[in-house]
């Protein structure tokens, strides 16, 4: 990442990103495909609206551990191989204790939560099981992001393309067989997830084991060091709040629109599924722009970091803005995959040709945030998040649906906030020198 052609060092290096979060989008998606197609639309409502939570807890801990991410690719720029050892095995230990906070918060708190955020009698039930098994699993979850996110600090983005697709494959054909074929409830839906992460996680460690490269695990070496602990949690924590922050704000918007009842929670889910799927390229590309800001803040390369930040902003406007007339043009027919309800599809596409118009907002958030946690700089999107995607979205929501008791005032809460933070970070990109790392400065790094 710290030579040669910027264009195709972070295009090479984004492309199996994508893939690799494409296969993933496809066997979340599968889940909801099948459970709707063959148990009905009060299942697909179930697991719809599960989403929210599952990643108020699964985005806080998957957000913290991208502070290793961001560490080890500073130092593995910077050619600090001892400090990328220590990182790598602290980012373990670290990943390991969160997977088991996560399972026992997910699996103590799940009932009460969804009471809390409304949902229906006829699909509580149902929703109340497949979060439990899914967080039943969560140290799978936790782990596969942490080696996935080690071997791309390092620069391959190759492998854990590969896994994931055995993985998806996996997901789908368990998915097809539990609830396609037997017909045995949501509940195995989430287990399917379950077993074929746990996959993703064994294929990925055998890789980190047997590797000969620098970035080679030894179980023996793996404990918190405390120095190292201090810095991923410095780009972590922030990560991971803020990922939470937007969770939150997530659940109390899944909390309104569960007023209008299950068709409503229904289409809103399917189109939330479209939305992950569709958005991949940008994402993928924030998190290119992660690692290469990283190495190249490591290897005090300042001018090919603001030249890689220029590429990225304006790929991710342009791919953004495609994404949003194929997704305005077509949402009809995709929401429809999901379920035969025509009122569940009119929510969906309602929700989706109200937003898809102001994509190229939401990617200009998305690549700032991630340009700027590869600087070590992530209290910036944390704030900024915390502030609008948050605060004021809560507020306007909370307000407006009193005021006007109809659920397009909901879907308009997304452009507003997604507006707000984009003008902040467009200023704080122009008026701030971000390009001096805050880990590693030019006249030390940590031996």
């Amino acid at each position: 990442m710290t030579e040669g052609s910027i264009v195709k060092k972070v295009i090479l290096f984004a492309i199996p990103v994508f893939l690799g979060n494409l296969f993933q989008q496809l066997y979340n998606m599968a889940d909801s495909l099948i459970v709707g197609n063959f148990l009905g639309s009060d299942a697909l409502a179930a697991v719809s609206s599960t989403g929210s939570l599952t990643f108020l807890l699964v985005g806080f801990f998957n957000g913290t551990a991208l502070g290793a991410g961001v560490v080890i690719a500073q130092y593995y720029g910077a050619k600090d191989y001892n400090s990328v050892r220590r990182a790598i095995h602290t980012d373990i230990a670290f990943g390991l204790l969160c997977g088991v906070l996560m399972t026992a918060l997910g699996v103590v708190f799940t009932p009460q939560i969804l009471r809390w955020m409304g949902t229906p009698a006829e699909v509580l039930r149902d929703a109340i099981w497949y979060t439990r098994v899914y967080f039943l699993g969560s140290m799978a979850i936790v782990m596969y992001n942490v080696c996935m996110g080690i071997l791309q600090a390092v620069g391959d983005s190759k492998h854990p393309l590969y896994y994931l697709i055995f993985s998806s494959v996996v997901n789908i054909v368990l998915d097809i067989v539990f609830n396609g074929i037997l017909r045995l409830g949501v509940e195995y839906a989430a287990l399917a997830t379950v077993i074929s992460q746990f996959l993703s996680v064994v294929l990925c460690m055998r890789r980190l084991m047997m590797t000969r490269d620098i970035y080679q695990v030894h179980w023996n070496e793996v404990r918190f060091d405390g120095a190292i602990l201090r810095q991923i949690l410095q780009v972590g924590l922030p990560s991971g709040l803020q990922n939470s922050i937007i969770s939150i704000s997530n659940v109390v918007i899944q909390s309104n629109i569960n007023f209008f009842g299950a068709d409503a929670m229904a289409g809103c889910g399917a189109y939330s599924k479209l939305d992950g799927f569709t958005f991949l390229p940008i994402t993928c590309f924030s998190m290119a722009m992660t690692t290469f800001i990283g190495q190249n803040i490591g290897a005090n390369r300042e001018e090919r970091v603001k030249k890689g930040a220029k590429f990225g902003i304006i790929c991710t406007l342009v791919m953004a803005e495609v994404i949003g007339v194929f997704m305005y043009i077509f949402v009809p027919n995709l929401v429809a995959l999901f379920s035969d309800n025509q009122n569940a599809v009119q929510y969906g596409v309602m929700w989706a040709r109200t937003v898809a118009p102001f994509y190229f907002l939401l990617a200009f958030s998305h690549i700032s945030a991630g340009i700027l946690r590869g600087a070590g700089r992530s209290t910036v999107p944390m704030f900024v998040m915390l502030g609008c995607w948050c605060v004021i979205r809560i507020t306007y929501v909370t307000v407006i649906t009193y005021l006007i008791p109809e659920i397009w005032t909901i879907f308009w809460a997304y452009p507003l906030t997604w507006s707000l933070s984009s003008i902040i970070f467009l200023i704080y990109l122009i008026k701030v020198d971000w390009t001096h790392g805050v880990l590693i400065s030019k006249k030390e790094h940590y031996a």
